[in-house]
């Protein structure tokens, strides 16, 4: 049996109806078009399903959409806007940190979740930033210097 549920995804109000065992990836991928997450192990082992979910970067796959009644989620397609990219996607673009894409939204959530909290994350930080999140093209060093690129001291 279905239930509803209220949210605000990337700043639009919904009121969903949801199945009980149904994961916040699946309502964002297949419900509502938000593609941009995506579902890589389906296990939370490689991060690229990172949501932000009331404030806390979470794998969306090991969520239960459920859980997100009366949140706030924000994805990658929250991020730009009218102007353009935001400016942590730019830096992934400007610094090559973007491959073929597959973890770049997941990896940019848990990015911008650690710049939300800490501005100036040290060397170490950013590193544990986004720990959670495989990427099998860049080798990371690319996805560090972006990230590097927006703390408030450069």
């Amino acid at each position: 049996m279905k239930r509803i549920i209220n949210c605000t995804i990337n700043k639009e109000t919904y009121e969903l109806a949801i199945e009980p065992n149904q994961t916040l990836a699946d309502l964002l991928r297949n419900d509502l078009g938000l593609t941009g997450t995506k579902k890589g192990c389906d296990t939370g082992d490689c991060g690229a399903c990172t949501v932000i979910l009331n404030g806390d970067a979470v794998n969306s796959c090991l969520v239960l959409a459920v859980q997100a009644n009366n949140a706030t989620i924000e994805t990658i397609e929250g991020l730009s806007t009218e102007d353009g990219l935001h400016p942590l996607q730019e830096a992934f673009v400007e610094h090559g940190a973007i491959q073929c894409g597959f973890c770049s939204p997941g990896v940019i959530m848990s990015a911008k979740n650690l710049l939300d909290k800490n501005s100036n994350p040290n060397d170490q930080e950013i590193r544990e930033g986004i720990s959670g999140n495989l990427c099998r093209c860049t080798g990371y060093q690319k996805i560090f210097e972006a990230i590097s690129s927006q703390c408030s001291d450069k």
